[in-house]
């Protein structure tokens, strides 16, 4: 990495300057001439048939301009990345309160508020389908025709029965998680008009403006060339911007009214009607030999996708890849069931179904450990998957494989080698107890077999001599343009400063898949490198034939093309320009497309399954637990990963400490409290976060080497590992503490506190 002049380095973000002064325009900075404001009108019940829509009186208020309902959808009236079955506006039903029923475009919000009050609905209610279990029922009210069972998926390999017949111990457990808002700083808010050439432009905050794109010209019977979609820049999604939102209906109001629409989401009205993480029931049955060899894992997953599929599917087909965590077990039975309530709707979050099953599997391993009497440590390096395994569902793993790298890695945080320090007794409280946890994941880059996975980039030779880089990925924060401005300047053997990157729109960016499933740098970067290679060789032939030379006697350096043996001969990149210009009149433009590599083998009726290449890491917690109120502080964090190669060190650290506090989050605060279908916590003055105050002062970033030989200058993606394992480590972590065992998330100080006293109780008792 010392050879690089950008690759590995910690360059500062190259919209850091414009986020800081506060140039850079949001989608609800945006104002344009004559714009109007739009407005949704949501469900009244959870579940109800719609028996009549009047909207007779809002049409009359003045400054209405247009009210729309599903008679004024002109295509497919549904949308959905996998399974199109949620409405634009409901026709004849509503599955849960975030359901979109109308919407309005007025001269101000304030009109448009007081429009959607006067559309009159007629509901007929139905009962409400809250319970995830009794949804799976025979006599269950049905949320859709079908039933309300979305995909059901079972994995069985080796033999299962006889496996647990030779387990010399059983551990069986159940463990469930609750719905996790993603808490994103800008809510769901846009613009849509009506530009030249009669092209409907949105621009709204999206993670996949291409298929955006796709499924707005289905919704609203256009031309997808007839659509641009620009969804950067993003105030955070982390997942909950990968499906559609407000998009459809921005675009309806646009065309019906012929002027820019504008929408812009409440922090209450985003939370009621979009997605949250999926809740899960888990039911794990493990069984060990008295060594600690893992043999056998049978486990089954109930997932509440709400009211409509999303990527309910897809989560739980991850999940129960991961299900037995980053262990060799030949002997396996999973099954998962995704499942339709009137519970909100649940799609796309970081970590995609993995840290509900990395908080259960990593509790039964601390569990077996401690049943054992075996270091949880030396239980986990004893099951590692090694490179050259066969991973729980089948796939041997061939890529790089860097779970026991990450372990060997614990020994080589602070946290870990002054833990003795930290966990000295608090004599002056007692009743303040310390405890130390960590956990193990991995997780899968990419979509996985059987799904499109490509990332394409364009590259475009400027006359400045630098080069502007066009992906269709979205930076929403974690820094991925700056490290395709790494990747480009490295591979232009150009100044940083030279590069412009473009993301996230459809007319100017090419297409390259979701910015998701944690394979943005990996194909957009592989991408930008084919793109770079392909425009060095343009340059070079060019450079050739202005010095008189071979392009095989040519290099590339510092914005220069030069002679190997004579350097002092050369030309600039202006100089290039300039000549093609003189020639031509245009710039030379690349392409870069490249196709992610599939693992060796396909999980039957399991789309997506399973992947290729995985990130690994390891969560280390230092906690501090109130025996008198239950409250759990979390002192420090510490993450090994294993990223492959690193393209900006300052990056990786600011996932790792965002992951680690989002997962901070899930473990300890965060759930989206229903109840009959009605939220409970609708802002975050119920819905708890963590804030300055419970977020660890030190949170560390320890990186092995373990290059990826397949990625872009070596590296994976690591945005999803590095939240996957927090809330285990920090259950484990209270477990060492003070002896009570989490089996359900979030570990608020209500359930610690009720798990002490009936730990007292107990004790009382087997006293007496």
């Amino acid at each position: 990495m010392e050879d690089f002049k950008y690759i590995g380095k910690s360059v500062p973000r190259i919209d850091a300057a414009d986020k800081a002064s506060g140039e850079i325009k949001y989608m609800s900075d945006l104002n344009f001439p004559g714009m109007l404001f739009g407005k949704i009108l949501r469900a009244k019940y959870p579940h109800a048939l719609i028996k009549k829509i009047d909207t007779s009186q809002a049409k009359a208020l003045p400054g209405v301009i247009a009210v729309v309902t599903h008679e004024d959808v002109p295509g497919l009236n549904g949308f959905g990345i996998v399974t199109p079955d949620q409405p634009v506006l409901c026709k004849d039903k509503v599955r849960y309160v975030g359901d979109a029923v109308a919407a309005v475009a007025a001269e101000t919000g304030e009109l448009a508020e007081k429009a959607l009050a006067l559309i009159d609905v007629e509901y007929e209610p139905l009962p409400v389908v809250d319970d995830l279990i009794e949804a799976t029922q025979s006599d269950s009210p049905k949320v859709h025709d079908g039933g309300n069972i979305h995909l059901h998926t079972k994995v069985v390999r080796g033999d299962v029965e006889k496996a647990f017949k030779e387990a010399d111990l059983i551990v069986e457990h159940t463990y469930c998680t609750e719905r996790q808002e993603h808490a994103f700083l800008e809510m769901e808010t846009g613009v849509a008009r009506i530009e030249e050439d009669n092209i409907l432009t949105i621009y709204a905050g999206s993670q996949y403006p291409h298929r955006d794109q796709m499924q707005l010209s289905r919704c609203l019977a256009l031309n997808p060339h007839k659509i641009r979609v620009v969804s950067y820049p993003v105030g955070g999604a982390f997942g909950g911007k990968d499906e559609l939102t407000i998009q459809p209906v921005l675009g309806l109001l646009a065309l019906r009214t012929k002027r820019p629409v504008k929408m812009v989401m409440t922090r209450e009205e985003s939370i009621i009607s979009y997605w949250k993480r999926h809740p899960m029931i888990m039911k794990y049955k493990t069984g060990v030999k008295n060594d600690g060899t893992l043999i056998v894992n049978k486990v089954t997953i109930y997932a509440d996708t709400g009211a409509y599929a999303s990527l309910g599917g897809p989560v739980v087909n991850l999940a129960i890849e991961h299900a037995c965590g980053p262990y060799k077990l030949s002997n396996v039975d999973i099954e998962g069931y995704c499942i339709y309530t009137n519970n909100g709707v649940s799609g796309a979050f970081r970590g995609f179904g993995v840290p509900q099953t990395a908080f259960a599997v990593e509790t039964q391993m601390d569990i077996i450990a401690e049943k054992l009497g075996i270091a949880p440590i030396e239980l986990r390096r004893k099951n590692a998957l090694r490179k050259g395994d066969i991973a729980p569902v089948g796939n041997k793993l061939t890529t790089s494989v860097g779970t026991v790298a990450v372990l060997e890695g614990i020994s080589k945080t602070k946290l870990w080698k002054e833990r003795e320090k930290y966990l000295v007794k608090n004599t002056k409280k007692p009743w303040i107890k310390r405890g130390f946890g960590f956990a193990l994941t991995y997780q899968g880059t990419g979509l996985g077999v059987g799904l499109p996975d490509y990332g394409g980039a364009i590259l475009k030779f400027c006359e400045n001599g630098g080069f502007e880089v066009g992906v269709g990925m979205v930076d929403y924060g974690q820094g991925i343009g700056t490290s395709y401005a790494q990747i480009a300047a490295e591979m232009m053997k150009c100044p940083i400063d030279k590069i412009r990157v473009l993301l996230g729109d459809t007319t100017l960016t090419a297409d390259s898949g979701p910015t998701s499933a944690s394979r943005g740098l990996y194909l957009g970067g592989k991408a930008t490198i084919i793109a770079a290679e392909n425009m060095m060789t343009i340059l070079k032939e060019k450079a050739a034939e202005m010095l008189e030379t071979s392009v095989k006697d040519l290099d590339a350096e510092n914005g220069y093309i030069c002679m190997k043996n004579r350097p002092e001969k050369r030309v600039s990149y202006e100089e290039i320009a300039a000549q093609f210009m003189k020639e031509l009149h245009h710039l030379p433009e690349t392409e870069g497309h490249f196709l992610m590599p599939l693992a060796d083998m396909k999980v039957e009726n399991a789309f997506g399954l399973p992947h290729h290449i995985f990130a690994f890491s390891v969560h280390l917690a230092l906690v501090e637990v109130n025996t008198l109120t239950g409250q759990t502080k979390v002192l420090k964090g510490a993450e090994v990963i294993d990223a492959g190669d690193i393209v900006n060190r300052q990056g990786l650290e600011a996932q790792t400490e965002g992951g680690f506090v989002m997962g901070m989050g899930y473990g300890l605060f965060e759930n989206t409290v229903i109840e009959k279908g009605v939220f409970k916590t609708t802002n975050f003055s119920t819905y708890i976060i963590p804030s300055v105050e419970d977020v660890p002062f030190e949170i560390e970033t320890v990186t092995v080497v373990n290059p990826e030989e397949t990625g872009p200058y070596r590296s994976k993606g690591v945005a999803e590992t590095v939240m996957c394992a927090t809330a285990p480590a920090i259950t484990n972590a209270i477990y060492n503490a003070v002896g009570v065992r989490i089996f359900k998330l979030p570990a608020t100080s209500e359930l610690v506190y009720t798990l002490l006293q009936k730990n007292e109780e107990k004790c009382n008792e087997n006293t007496n």
